[in-house]
C-alpha cells in the first residue's frame, strides 16, 4: 500500500505575498518631451505652450505616464509640471521620471492601503518569480510592512526560499 503524500507547504502556517497580484492593471506610457524640443535640444517657451495646448490629452484616458526628457537637454521643471497639468484630468496616475520610477510610485501607493494584519506572527514568503515589472524599490516598501509584524520573512518560492529575516524571540 502507497504512503500518502502530505503537501506540507499547503498545511503549514507559510504565508505568501505575491506582489504581482496587486500590479495594476493597464497601458504604461512613457511620453517623451523632446519631440517638443526645438532641435531635440532647446525649449522654446512659446513654442511649448502651443504643443501642449494642441495635443490630444484625451489619449491618455486611464493610463499610466512617466514624463519624461530622453535628450540631453535642460528642461525647466515648469514645462513638466504643464504636460502634467494637461495629463492628470485624463491618466490614472502621472509621474515626471521614467517607467521604473512610475512602478515605483504606484507600489508605494498600493502598499500604504493593504492590511497586513494576517501576516502578524507568520512565516512569510515574498514571492520571487515575476513577469510584471515589478521595481526592487517595491520589496522594500513591502519589508517595511512585514518586519514588524511577520515572525520571518523568505524570499522566492516554498521550495525553494532565500530567508531574509527572523523575529527575535
Amino acid at each position: 500500500m502507497a504512503e500518502e503524500i502530505i503537501n506540507r507547504v499547503a498545511s503549514s502556517q507559510l504565508k505568501t505575498f505575491d506582489l504581482e497580484e496587486i500590479y495594476p492593471q493597464g497601458e504604461r506610457v512613457l511620453f517623451d518631451v523632446k519631440d517638443w524640443l526645438f532641435q531635440e535640444l532647446i525649449l522654446k517657451e512659446r513654442d511649448f505652450r502651443v504643443f501642449v495646448k494642441n495635443h490630444n490629452w484625451s489619449q491618455y484616458k486611464n493610463k499610466f505616464v512617466a514624463i519624461t526628457c530622453s535628450v540631453d537637454a535642460i528642461i525647466p521643471s515648469w514645462a513638466f509640471m504643464l504636460v502634467a497639468t494637461e495629463l492628470t484630468p485624463f491618466a490614472n496616475k502621472v509621474v515626471i521620471g521614467n517607467l521604473e520610477l512610475l512602478e515605483t510610485v504606484l507600489y508605494q501607493e498600493l502598499l500604504q492601503f493593504i492590511d497586513f494584519r494576517d501576516f502578524t506572527d507568520a512565516p512569510v514568503i515574498i514571492k520571487g518569480c515575476a513577469n510584471k515589472p515589478i521595481p526592487n524599490a517595491a520589496y522594500a516598501f513591502l519589508i517595511e510592512k512585514l518586519q514588524p509584524i511577520a515572525k520571518s520573512i523568505m524570499f522566492g518560492e516554498a521550495c525553494s526560499t532565500v530567508p531574509l529575516f527572523k523575529a527575535k524571540k
